[in-house]
């Protein structure tokens, strides 16, 4: 368990410091002035010891937040699988109470058979006597016996006309030949979500609650990254003291590699689309390697740097309004019709493209009026 003792102390001397640079300086002037610290031991024993308070405040803070993004994670898998539950559920209840009323109208369509007189007529007095003699405990097996003793109603035929006559092997011939109808491409068809579907539009609904990606990038643990259309900027911490020499960089179309020669590579993989290495450099400021990237394809927003690596939900990128004047025509027209169509989805009103097919329906229904379409459903 984390050492509370000094947080109200700590706390204190914080909020008078205004800011952590202010705050480390005052406690490595208290080192100096009070203590052996920095006269005690040789500078690199000096940095070793610093070094190592941090790396070991450092994995506790990364270990503590990956507990919290596992933690997050489970839960809104658990939510999900909750509602995926109930609504399965429901199903069932549903198709329950759709079976049982089915069962009780066969029932009624059953107690309401009438029986044949002996001129052949239907006998509805006996029908009537039996309902009730059936609520008195009447005997079905007797009725059974009686009726089997009664003699059979007369027989008139008369001879249909030929063209309704149908031969009983013709229809079998039918049958035989028949095939099961294959609609698995069938158009304006309502199909029955599967639990698969619709515990992936769950999980699409929890993920439009996110926020907006910072800069319309991401962060990793190896870099962090911010995009425009057009291209992108990677920004890759190197070890202190790295100089450009000790750097082995590599950029090809589809493919970033990074490294400390002689060393491990810190970033290596597959770009998530091509870009244009004439046009792409990189540089090493402040103890980071900076990446400034341009885009082959300039109409696309990238959801990663490197494949495998989080992906950022570009429904939600933010596009800088200044930059649309540098555009040319056409690609101004598209970004715009994004920012509309995203700006319409946030609100709940239907995007561009679903008012077009909305305006041409209303054309086609004002030039049936003949045609009901109250109950029609479209996809």
């Amino acid at each position: 368990m984390a050492d509370e003792r000094f947080d109200g102390m700590f706390l204190s001397i914080t909020q008078q410091s205004q800011g952590i640079e202010p705050l480390l300086d005052n406690l490595f002037s208290f080192l100096r002035r009070k203590t052996d610290f920095f006269v005690g031991a040789s500078p690199e024993v000096i940095e070793e010891t610093v070094m190592a308070v941090i790396r070991k405040q450092g994995a506790i803070a990364a270990k503590e937040k990956a507990d919290k993004e596992k933690k997050a994670a489970k839960e809104k898998e658990d939510k999900v699988k909750k509602q995926v539950a109930a609504e399965k559920k429901k199903r069932e209840e549903e198709a329950a109470k759709a079976k049982a009323a089915e069962q009780a109208k066969a029932k009624v369509v059953e107690d309401d058979v009438l029986e044949l007189s002996e001129d052949g007529s239907f006998d509805t007095a006996a029908a009537t006597a039996a309902a009730a003699s059936t609520a008195s405990g009447f005997s079905y097996a007797k009725a059974a016996a009686a009726v089997k003793d009664l003699p059979s109603p007369p027989v008139t035929t008369t001879s249909a006309p030929a063209a309704t006559k149908v031969s009983t092997e013709a229809v079998d011939e039918v049958e035989d030949q028949s095939e099961p109808m294959d609609i698995s491409n069938a158009k304006g068809i309502d199909f029955p979500e599967t639990e698969e579907e619709r515990e992936r539009k769950l999980r699409e609904e929890e993920e439009d609650k996110t926020p907006a990606p910072i800069g319309n990038g991401g962060r990793t643990d190896k870099y962090v990254w911010i995009q425009q259309l057009s291209d992108l900027t990677v920004n890759i911490p190197v070890p202190e003291g790295t100089k450009t020499k000790m750097l082995d960089v590599k950029l090809t179309n589809n493919r970033l590699s990074v490294a400390i020669k002689g060393g491990a590579k810190i970033v290596d993989g597959e770009f998530y689309n091509r870009i244009i290495v004439d046009d792409s450099f990189w540089t090493l400021e402040d103890g980071e390697v900076v990446l400034n990237l341009q885009k082959d394809n300039k109409m696309e927003w990238w959801k990663c740097v490197v494949k495998g690596d989080p992906e950022i939900n570009t429904q939600k990128v933010q596009p800088e309004n200044s930059k649309l004047s540098d555009l040319d025509g056409d690609t101004r027209q598209t970004v715009e019709k994004m920012m509309y169509d995203q700006r319409q989805k946030a609100a709940g009103l239907p995007t561009s493209e679903e008012q077009n097919k909305q305006n041409m329906l209303k054309k086609f229904m004002d030039a049936h009026p003949e045609m009901d379409f109250s109950k029609a459903k479209f996809n």
